[in-house]
C-alpha cells in the first residue's frame, strides 16, 4: 500500500485504486515549493477579495498552508472529518473514473506542480489546481454533495469514440507542455491534435455535455450576481492569471443553466464567457434536469443507439432490474421505436441490483448476448408478472416446448429449461435448449449455438456507460501515457536548487544573514540572469529584515522586469505583496 489510507478511501473499488500513486513528497524541489508558494500567497491575497465566502474557511478546514505543498495523506487526516480523502494520481485520468472518484467522496490531486514557465495558468492538471482549487470549497456541505453527486451522474455518461480519442490528445499536450524539455513543435503538433479533434465533433455525446457542465461549475464557475459574482471554480481559484482575467468586463457573465451543457471550451484559452450561478442549491437543480435527459433515466432505443455508437461497454437495465452489460451492436425496434431486440457481441455479463448473476458472467456469455424486449402477442400480462399457473395457461412448462411471439415481430422456439425470479417474485430469466429466435424471416438464435437465455422485461428503462458489476470484467489494465522521469541533473540546474533551498531555509530558520543572502544574491545575478522568482524571494528577507541591500535588489528586479516582458506583471505583483 504506497497510499495512507482513511474510512473514505477503504471503500474504493479495486478498478479505482490502480490510478492512485505514491505522492512522493521528496521529490518536490526547492523551486516547486516556491512555486507553491508564490502562487498561493498571491492568490490568497486577491482572492479574499472576489472568491466564495467557502474558499478560505475551507483553507483552514482542509489543512493547506500557504507556505510549503501540502502532504495530502495529511490532507486525509482533515478530510476525514467532512467525509473525504484525497489521493495522489498521474495527472488526467480517464473522465468516467475521475467522476467515479467523485461519486466515493475522494479528491483525486494530479501530483506534479507546474513549471515556474507556466505560473499564471498550466492546461495540466497540478497540485496547486486540484489541492488549492477543488479541497477548500469541499467543505461546504451543499457544494460537497453537489461534487459527490456530479460524480453519481457523470460517471454513467455514455461517450462516443472521439471523447476518448480528445481525452488522450488533451493528456498528451498536458505532459509535453509542462516539460521544459519539450521541442516547441511537439508541443504546438500536440495543441493542434486536440483542435482537430473539437472540431471534429459535430454533436456532443452525454460525457460530452455533462464535462461542459463540469467545466462551467466545478472549474470556471462563479456565484451570485450576475453583476458582482463570486469565484468558486477550481480552475480559478487557482490561475492567478484567470482569477483576475474573469472579473474583468470583457469576460461575458451569463446566467447559469442547462444550456450551458452545449457550450464546448478550450482548454487552452482564456474563457470568454462564465456561467454564474445563484446558490450552490441550484447547482443540483440543474445538474438534475440533465439526468432527467440521459439515457441512465431514459433508457429506451435512443439510449441503446447510443452505446451501440460509443463502441464502449455500457449497460441496459429492464424494467424488471435484470441489467445486460457489453458491448451493445444492436437494437431492433418496433414502428413507434420501442425497442423489441438487443444485441452485444463479445463478453458479457447479466446482473441484478448491480450484482451479476450466478453463472452468467462474461466466461459464460464470451460470444455475445441477444434478447427480445416487450410483451407477447395478444397476452395482456407480461411474462415477468406471470405466476406458475399463468405460465402452465400459456403453455410455458418446464421441459416442454414453448413458442412465444412477441409484439413486433421476435418469436423464441425451444424447450423451457428453467426461469429466475427476483426477489419480489417476478422473472427476470428463462433458459431454452434447442432454441430457434427469429425476426421474421431471420435467425437471431440457432439451436447449435447452445443453451438460450432470455433476458424478461417489457420495456428498457436504462442506458448507460459502464457495467452494472464492475467485477465482471478486468478493468485493472488501464495504461497511461506518462512522462519521462529526469534521473540526471545538471550541475547548473542542482546548483540553482541549492541556491533556493538556502534562501528558503533561512526565512522558515528565521535565520537570514545579510552578508549570506547577498552572496546568494550574487551567483543569482552572475549564473541566473533570467531567474526572478528567486529574487523575489531574496528580496521578501531583505525587506523583512530592512537590510541595507534591500533598495539595490528591488532596483535589480525592476531592471529584470523591463528586460522580461513576459513575467514583469509577476515580478511586479511578488514586490508589492512583500510590501503590503
Amino acid at each position: 500500500m504506497l497510499y495512507e489510507q482513511n474510512e473514505v478511501l477503504k471503500r474504493l473499488p479495486e478498478h479505482l485504486r490502480q490510478f492512485i500513486n505514491n505522492q512522493d513528497y521528496e521529490s518536490y524541489t526547492p523551486i516547486n515549493q516556491a512555486v507553491w508558494r508564490y502562487v498561493m500567497r498571491k492568490n490568497v491575497d486577491y482572492l479574499k477579495q472576489v472568491a466564495h465566502g467557502s474558499y478560505l474557511e475551507g483553507l483552514d478546514k482542509t489543512g493547506i498552508s500557504t507556505e510549503q505543498i501540502p502532504n495530502m495523506y495529511g490532507m486525509n487526516r482533515i478530510l476525514k472529518d467532512i467525509g473525504w480523502a484525497a489521493v495522489a494520481v498521474d495527472g488526467f485520468i480517464p473522465p468516467t473514473a475521475f467522476m467515479e472518484f467523485q461519486a466515493y467522496n475522494v479528491l483525486v490531486i494530479a501530483q506534479d506542480i507546474r513549471q515556474i514557465q507556466n505560473l499564471e495558468y498550466t492546461p495540466s492538471p497540478d497540485i496547486i489546481h486540484e489541492s488549492a482549487g477543488h479541497a477548500p470549497i469541499i467543505a461546504n456541505p451543499e457544494y460537497a454533495e453537489y461534487l459527490r453527486r456530479f460524480g453519481e451522474i457523470g460517471s454513467k455518461a455514455i461517450s462516443s469514440s472521439l471523447d476518448y480519442e480528445l481525452y488522450e490528445a488533451i493528456r498528451h499536450l498536458s505532459i509535453v507542455k509542462e516539460d521544459r524539455y519539450s521541442d516547441p513543435k511537439t508541443v504546438e503538433l500536440a495543441n493542434e491534435r486536440v483542435l482537430d479533434i473539437q472540431n471534429s465533433m459535430t454533436s456532443l455525446s452525454e460525457m460530452a455535455k455533462i464535462r461542459n457542465l463540469h467545466w462551467w461549475t466545478v472549474e470556471y464557475g462563479l456565484i451570485g450576481s450576475l453583476e458582482h459574482p463570486k469565484i468558486y471554480g477550481a480552475g480559478l481559484l487557482s490561475s492567478i492569471g484567470e482569477s483576475k482575467w474573469c472579473m474583468q468586463d470583457q469576460v461575458k457573465k451569463l446566467p447559469y443553466d442547462l444550456q450551458a451543457s452545449e457550450v464546448s471550451f478550450d482548454i487552452t484559452k482564456p474563457q470568454p464567457q462564465l456561467y454564474v450561478t445563484p446558490d450552490f442549491a441550484y447547482l443540483n437543480f440543474v445538474l438534475e434536469q440533465f439526468a432527467n435527459n440521459m439515457g441512465l433515466r431514459r433508457g429506451g432505443a435512443s439510449g441503446i443507439r447510443q452505446l451501440i455508437e460509443s463502441k464502449n461497454l455500457g449497460t441496459i437495465e429492464y424494467n424488471t432490474g435484470i441489467q445486460v452489460s457489453g458491448l451493445f451492436t444492436r437494437v431492433i425496434t418496433d414502428e413507434q421505436d420501442q425497442p423489441i431486440y438487443i444485441q452485444t457481441k463479445g463478453k458479457t455479463a447479466l446482473s441484478y441490483h448491480e450484482n451479476e448473476l450466478i453463472g452468467h458472467g462474461t466466461n459464460y456469455h464470451a460470444e455475445g448476448f441477444g434478447s427480445p424486449v416487450g410483451k407477447l402477442k395478444n397476452i395482456n400480462i407480461a411474462i415477468e408478472n406471470m405466476f406458475p399457473h399463468d405460465l402452465e395457461a400459456y403453455n410455458i412448462r418446464e421441459g416442454e416446448l414453448a413458442k412465444l411471439e412477441f409484439v413486433g415481430g421476435i418469436t423464441v422456439e425451444g424447450e423451457v429449461i428453467t426461469g429466475t425470479r427476483n426477489r419480489k417474485g417476478k422473472i427476470l430469466l428463462i433458459s431454452f435448449k434447442n432454441c430457434t429466435v427469429k425476426y421474421f424471416d431471420e435467425i437471431l438464435f440457432h439451436p447449435s449455438w447452445g443453451v438460450y437465455d432470455m433476458a424478461i422485461g417489457k420495456s428498457i428503462v436504462s442506458a448507460y456507460a459502464g457495467p452494472a458489476d464492475y467485477q465482471s470484467f478486468d478493468f485493472k489494465t488501464h495504461v497511461l501515457e506518462t512522462k519521462d522521469k529526469i534521473v540526471s541533473i545538471a550541475p547548473k540546474e542542482q546548483l540553482l536548487r541549492e541556491l533556493y533551498q538556502t534562501v528558503r531555509a533561512m526565512r522558515e530558520k528565521n535565520a537570514a544573514q545579510e552578508s549570506n543572502l547577498i552572496e546568494v544574491f550574487n551567483a543569482l545575478k552572475t549564473d541566473y540572469p533570467d531567474e526572478w522568482l528567486l529574487a523575489v524571494e531574496i528580496y521578501e528577507l531583505a525587506y523583512a529584515r530592512d537590510f541595507e541591500s534591500k533598495e539595490t535588489i528591488k532596483s535589480y528586479l525592476i531592471d529584470l522586469s523591463k528586460k522580461n516582458e513576459d513575467v514583469a506583471h509577476l515580478i511586479i505583483d511578488g514586490i508589492a505583496l512583500i510590501e503590503k
